[in-house]
């Protein structure tokens, strides 16, 4: 399982690109999906700026994250399938898919030049730390139906487990995938 802060970070960009896709399509439970977004997009980015970024030139970047949480409130605060709620997710979508496409083509390559494999392991292992320790502050156990795992949680332990195809799972498949992964 690849590890590199590179990989790590762009393997969540696309995680948040299929939920986009789930909520313009109006799939699945719209509260859900809104809620795994938070803490998936709060976790990545706390783990960005904490683990990643200290090393690097990223001020404009923090400010994209910091935009995209005002973005990332008022779509919790919207109802599914209100006006309001289409044009917050809009508004989110454009800030975020700016935010990654100016992270994977610009900061990302300049950090793979910068540093070497070692490096980009070690960052990768400090980013999935912080990031799961978000995660669990941010929709952790107690947060489920009695003490269950969060779908975030276990898409975590997916990535962990280099499941194939997780990112477009839903929770109890991802739950169901973990299970075959044991036997």
């Amino acid at each position: 399982m690849a590890t590199d802060v590179i990989t790590l970070i762009t393997q969540d960009h696309r995680v948040v690109e299929g939920i986009f896709d789930q909520l313009k399509k109006r799939q699945g439970d719209q509260q859900a999906l809104v809620a795994e977004l938070h803490a998936l997009l709060i976790a990545h980015a706390r783990a960005e700026e904490d683990r990643v970024y200290p090393g690097i030139d990223a001020h404009h970047s923090v400010e994209e994250h910091k935009e995209a949480e005002v973005l990332l409130d008022s779509l919790v605060r919207a109802r599914p399938g209100t006006a309001e709620f289409a044009k917050a997710l809009d508004e989110l979508i454009e800030s975020v898919n700016h935010h990654v496409e100016e992270e994977e083509t610009k900061l990302l390559p300049s950090l793979k030049k910068a540093v070497d494999a070692k490096e980009l392991e070690r960052l990768g292992k400090a980013f999935q730390q912080r990031r799961a320790e978000e995660l669990r502050a941010l929709g952790g156990p107690g947060s489920g139906v009695a003490g269950e795992p969060t779908k975030a949680e276990l898409y975590e332990r997916a990535q962990q487990a280099d499941i194939p195809g997780r990112s477009q799972m839903g929770k109890e498949e991802l739950a169901q995938a973990l299970r075959d992964a044991k036997s």
